[in-house]
């Protein structure tokens, strides 16, 4: 028997009357992927190697909540999202975030600059060079669009955990951010998004989508 069965398929009570299997490790590995956005490696090594250790077991709790584990371990980061069939009607376990119309040109934006480097261990961006890029959807009020940008970014920064301050206005891309928008929700918004760009009015919209890392 493997480490890893060992780990999911034997109590390891935590306290009297405990009935659980995982490790403790695990099982908070297990709690900072459902509380999300996700679960990075590299900020939380020790949950990162619980949850590699425990995958099999992991992905079975999971399952339970008729959610699926995706991870990527070339960036090491880890989240949960409902589960994608069409043999079953699969119930929400997630909720969902509403963005607001810069919110989504942003994610759009960072996901664009994040592929535009392949290979790139890191990608640091400059809060200035995003802001140029949403520069299009400039409308109305100067003050009160500059404000709904800053929120813009500080919600990509501190709730979505899309981009990490490096200070100076400067911030590193987080490669969670290709999995937040699929390529399908790409071309349906980037349509949108060029008309709205191309219009006299950039009118203030909002879109939802389901928070697939859990925070998000």
């Amino acid at each position: 028997m493997t480490t890893e069965q060992e780990h999911g398929s034997q109590e390891v009570g935590l306290w009297s009357g405990d009935i659980g299997t995982l490790h403790e490790q695990s099982r908070r590995a297990l709690l900072e992927i459902l509380k999300g956005p996700y679960l990075s490696g590299r900020q939380r090594p020790q949950l990162w190697a619980a949850l590699i250790a425990d995958e099999r077991a992991v992905r079975s709790q999971l399952h339970n909540l008729f959610l699926e584990l995706v991870i990527d371990r070339v960036d090491e980061f880890a989240f949960a999202r409902k589960v994608r069939t069409t043999e079953i009607d699969v119930p929400s376990a997630l909720r969902t975030e509403r963005l607001t119309f810069l919110d989504t040109a942003m994610l759009l934006v960072l996901r664009q600059l994040l592929l535009a480097a392949p290979g790139e261990r890191r990608v640091i961006v400059g809060q200035d060079e995003v802001y140029a890029r949403l520069a299009v959807y400039r409308d109305g009020d100067e003050g009160a669009y500059l404000r709904n940008l800053n929120g813009a970014w500080g919600r990509m920064r501190d709730k979505f955990r899309v981009v990490h301050a490096l200070g100076d206005n400067r911030a590193e891309i987080s490669p969670v951010v290709k999995f937040i928008i699929d390529e399908e929700q790409v071309h349906a918004l980037a349509d949108v998004y060029r008309r709205v760009a191309g219009a006299d009015d950039a009118e203030t919209a909002a879109t939802s989508i389901t928070d697939e890392t859990v925070a998000p």
